[in-house]
């Protein structure tokens, strides 16, 4: 197996010292990677890895071609649906649920896109927005302390993580003890991973940086996953390490793609492979420095991210040729509203109930908005049944875009 290492200075002289902790004798003398005497001398097998790459490389290329063929206002839609599942599912992976509709028009906003009525933000959706359009769409920018720095501030606007007051726009300290990742009740917790100690973090995140800015010795793919493991392996700050090594991922995903428009989501499917995603986390953090498993899962992970592009795209295409069919149709804003928000992937059954809580009217007025469409063979009712009538959109027509 041939192992390339990639490309930069290592103090291969020192050990971190942990007290109160026995290592394992798993790999020489240590048990996390970041205690491997040739830290941080990535390796991997790029034959092993040359199928993946290929098989991403070719999905991006069948998804860049459709692209082209549709207008700019339809890339914009699906950029925007792309960022929208980005920012909601990457805050999901870390059990933080933020309001869809609320990340959906600070996006729209910020992207000059019209999508009607925009919902009301709060300054800590707005954050995290802020945070993944300036990764991505301020791709070419150096990466620094400071702009980091500004990102973790985004994340915390009020300088809590829920109850819990932490250093905001700083490396962690770790006056509380070391920064571990755990799991189950108190007591009879596991540990997963501990990161380094907050006096290497200088050094360490000073390390990080000048590599991404340095000229690319790896494959750009290959360079986007080592980038998101090294970050949260340094786990820099007190909270929000997971979301920043996404948004890390996604800027030099952008720099591989050297687009600005985002297209996939590679944290919508982490989110959808979370249990896997950090049992390959873990095993990595504590193997040797031999990353082709992490790379290999890496890679495989945003090959599905870009085939989910491809529905996504789809339903952007099934969007406008249902507005197209309908477009000298009478409709009030209500029905506006909420056809919009079953086109956009309405999640359950939609019954007179739930018209009713998101059009904000009375259960009659929904009644009669939703009559007045199967009338017009817009909705239709759905088969089953059950204890409540549920309505669906009637097929239109095939057509193309």
């Amino acid at each position: 197996m041939a192992l390339f290492t990639a490309d930069f200075a290592v103090n291969s002289l020192w050990l971190a010292e942990i007290s109160g902790h026995n290592l394992r004798m798993k790999y020489g003398d240590y048990t996390y990677i970041w205690q491997a005497q040739d830290w941080p001398a990535w390796q991997y097998d790029l034959a092993a890895l040359a199928l993946p790459l290929a098989e991403v490389s070719r999905a991006q290329g069948e998804l860049a071609g459709r692209l082209e063929d549709v207008g700019m206002l339809l890339r914009h839609q699906a950029s925007l649906a792309a960022l929208t599942d980005d920012v909601v599912k990457s805050s999901e992976i870390e059990g933080e649920q933020l309001n869809v509709a609320s990340v959906r028009s600070s996006i729209a906003r910020r992207l000059g896109v019209d999508i009607g009525a925009l919902a009301p933000v709060d300054r800590h959706v707005e954050g995290v927005v802020d945070m993944v359009l300036d990764a991505t769409a301020g791709f070419k920018k150096p990466v620094t302390q400071q702009r980091l720095c500004g990102w973790h501030a985004a994340l915390f606007p009020t300088g809590y993580s829920g109850l819990s007051k932490i250093r905001v726009a700083n490396w962690r300290d770790d006056a509380t003890g070391a920064m571990q990742v755990v799991s189950g009740p108190i007591g009879r917790q596991h540990v997963h991973f501990e990161a380094p100690p907050a006096d290497r973090l200088d050094r360490e995140m000073r390390r990080f940086i000048e590599w991404v800015e340095s000229p690319a010795t790896e494959p750009p793919l290959i360079r986007a996953g080592l980038a998101h493991l090294w970050f949260v392996t340094i786990h820099p700050f007190d909270d929000g390490n997971g979301r920043m090594a996404r948004a890390i991922g996604d800027l030099m995903l952008a720099r591989a793609d050297n687009s600005p428009q985002r297209f996939y989501s590679l944290s919508a499917q982490i989110q959808r492979e979370r249990k896997a995603y950090y049992e390959i986390l873990e095993r990595t953090q504590k193997g040797s420095m031999d990353v082709t498993g992490w790379l290999n899962w890496f890679l495989v992970a945003l090959h599905a991210a870009v085939g989910q592009a491809q529905l996504t795209l789809d339903a952007v295409l099934a969007k406008a040729r249902f507005w197209r069919q309908w477009t000298l149709l009478p409709l009030n804003v209500r029905q506006v509203k909420v056809l919009n928000r079953q086109l956009d992937g309405f999640e359950g059954k939609l019954t007179s109930s739930k018209w009713a809580a998101i059009a904000k009217c009375s259960a009659d007025t929904a009644l009669r908005d939703i009559n007045d469409l199967l009338a017009r063979g817009v909705l239709r009712k759905t088969e089953g049944g059950g204890r409540s009538t549920s309505y669906e959109l009637a097929e239109p027509p095939a057509a193309e875009v």
